[in-house]
């Protein structure tokens, strides 16, 4: 049974929907325990549940997110952990644009006991479960509390359950029925699904196996330094024994975006430390992700978990055949994915000219009055992010597929009378947030090319180019609800979709300080010699987890987890920070990661932003006010 507290946790879970995260190393090892076949009444009585669907299976990358511990009766405590892995998930780029290139499926699996092996120590209970988790390292005593495994064998065994599944398509993410901090990652990643730094083990581990993303600790064993860097030029991206001048020189790494304001905080340089090495090796940011699990991917990071994402895919989804020559009197098209952050550009051509054809996704060959004899058209389709500087990147199969077809007037197409109709689009069964991309895929006639047309809250809606996207940021919604729908003319097809161009509001609640300043004209001000708590909540009127997030000094923006130890405590700010498990939480000022980080209290005014990320994926307005930090008397 699970205790009290455990039970009040879930039943606030469910409530809230809050979004919790990890900082710092998770495990000390592999993910997996050794391999074993797979118990067959856990095949059989195992339940596949689509929780997002974007496509087919084969057509998208897989993510398959599965629980041990958790009994029949603590099946909703299961999808509440769920929906906070992914809510943290879905806040962080690029999974936020490329959402939609993403299926996520649970395979719930009853388990005859509730929570996992030596949870928390060795002398606890070894537990009846379908996935053998454990921490310890699946009960070593040579291991360390925090790692946590799974047993690969039936891991895999419950993934195949998920149709159109493989090893080369999918993440397996295992979740474990407790509080206990923990997890560990490669080819599967694993966390508690409880604990409150648990949420954000995911992206990182998925940083390491989708993208091949490094660790940027500058420690091995926590709370013992790593030491010098001895080895080569690394292989990693996002490392480097190259000075700055020496990238640019070179144009090596990541000198592209040198300089740059970062996304995790500060600016693109060359930051010592990583590795697992303290010294003799550069990272691209002070803190990301894959250093301090809080902050988001920096650009270098970004790019290439683009490229990793959309590899896995294929931006042409669909096509013309065309292992035959085609007919000059038909028209000719291309299905392609709709990333949720901005439209993908498509570009025609016959014979190696350009047409003028708006970006659209099919093309009336009647319209180019082609001469007699045989002539090439290609349709060539790309992703124009932002995201991505590298040309080498842009121009690869991720970001960048062309179809060819041979056309000869010679040839008669006959008409195969397809009715204009919807084939696929943007889910209309959750609200779509007023920054995202909607889409509407429609068949494709022999003799006709159907046209989209949209109304926003029942007025028409400009489009130029392709119909088949609307980019919601263009229309610059003002705040509430709105009502979009898609039509096709001279049909009665129609899609509709709510709008939530109304961000989750944020606030906080503050220990009691010293005394409050208030002036005019700036945020209020509040004074301490010491530590103090900070409590951040949200509201929303739509369904859904929020995120929060807040910053200091204009630093990267963290995700609010609550406290380590405590997921319904407030943050806590120290002049030093507090050292919890060999890692450092909560300085106030310059971010302190490890205990050999600088401690020097920084005394003085300091500026704490907090803001939301919605389940729409808005992002609300910042917020502010100050702190002032003083020395304590005597």
């Amino acid at each position: 049974m699970t205790s009290p507290g455990t039970r009040f946790r879930r039943a606030v879970a469910r409530l809230t929907a809050g979004c919790l995260l990890t900082a710092g190393l998770v495990g000390a090892g592999p993910a997996v325990a050794e391999s074993a076949e797979p118990a067959d009444p856990a095949l059989a009585a195992a339940r596949v549940v689509p929780v997002q669907l974007t496509g087919p299976a084969d057509k998208r990358f897989n993510l398959v997110v599965m629980g041990d511990g958790y009994t029949a009766e603590e099946t909703a405590a299961f999808r509440a952990d769920v929906d906070t892995h992914l809510g943290v998930l879905w806040s962080i780029e690029p999974f936020a644009s490329y959402r939609s290139y993403i299926n996520v499926w649970t395979v719930e699996v009853p388990s005859a006991e509730s929570g996992v092996d030596c949870d928390p120590g060795l002398d606890a209970p070894r537990r009846d479960t379908p996935l053998d988790m454990g921490f310890w390292g699946g009960c070593n005593p040579n291991s360390v509390q925090r790692l946590l495994t799974v047993n690969s064998g039936k891991a895999a065994a419950l993934a195949d359950l998920v149709p159109g599944t493989s090893p080369a398509n999918r993440q397996i993410v295992a979740l474990a029925n407790s509080d206990t901090y923990g997890g560990a990652g490669g080819s599967y990643a694993t966390a508690s699904g409880g604990n409150a730094l648990s949420s954000l083990i995911t992206p990182h581990e998925i940083g390491h196996s989708l993208g091949g993303l490094q660790d940027e600790y500058d420690y091995y064993a926590r709370g013992v330094a790593g030491g010098a860097y001895e080895g080569t030029e690394p292989a990693s991206a996002h490392h480097t024994l190259l000075t700055e001048s020496q990238m640019r020189e070179q144009r090596a790494k990541w000198w592209r975006w040198l300089g740059e304001p970062s996304e995790a905080g500060g600016v693109i340089g060359r930051h010592e430390g990583g590795l697992y090495s303290t010294a003799g090796v550069w990272r691209p940011s002070r803190h990301s992700i894959m250093k301090t699990l809080g902050y988001a991917f920096d650009q270098v990071e970004r790019e290439v978990m683009v490229r990793a994402i959309s590899a896995k895919v294929n931006l042409v989804q669909d096509h013309t055949p065309n292992a035959a020559p085609i007919g000059a009197d038909r028209t000719v098209w291309v299905d392609t994915l709709h990333p949720l952050g901005g439209e993908l550009d498509v570009v025609w051509r016959l014979d190696g000219r350009t047409l003028k054809t708006g970006d659209a996704r099919t093309v009336d060959l009647r319209t180019l009055f082609l001469s007699p004899g045989a002539h090439t058209v290609t349709a060539t389709v790309s992703d124009p992010t932002p995201f991505v500087r590298d040309p080498a990147v842009r121009g690869s199969a991720a970001l960048t597929r062309t179809v060819s077809w041979t056309v000869d007037r010679a040839l008669t197409t006959p008409d195969d009378h397809t009715a204009a109709a919807f084939t696929g689009h943007t889910p209309t069964t959750a609200p779509v947030g007023a920054w995202s991309v909607v889409h509407a895929d429609t068949t494709h006639p022999t003799r006709a090319t159907p046209a989209v047309r949209w109304r926003l809250d029942g007025r028409p809606v400009a489009n130029p180019g392709n119909d088949r996207d609307l980019d919601l940021r263009a229309l610059r919604l003002g705040p509430g609800t709105h009502t979009l729908t898609a039509r096709i003319p001279g049909t009665e097809a129609e899609l509709r979709w709510t709008v939530d161009a109304r961000p989750a509001t944020a606030s906080y609640e503050l220990s009691a300080p010293l005394r409050t300043v208030n002036r005019p004209g700036r945020p209020v001000e509040y004074v301490y010699d010491g530590p103090f708590t900070m409590g951040l909540a949200a509201r929303d009127d739509q369904p859904g987890a929020v995120v929060r997030q807040f910053r200091v000094n204009g630093d990267g923006w963290y995700t609010y987890y609550g406290w380590p130890t405590d997921a319904e405590a407030p943050f806590r700010f120290s002049p030093s920070g507090t050292v919890i498990d060999d890692l450092v939480y909560g300085k106030l000022g310059r971010s302190r990661a490890v205990p050999w980080d600088d401690a020097t209290p920084d005394y003085g005014t300091h500026t704490i932003e907090y803001r939301t990320i919605d389940a729409a994926g808005n992002v609300g307005p910042a917020k502010s006010f100050l702190v002032t930090l003083v020395k304590p008397r005597g």
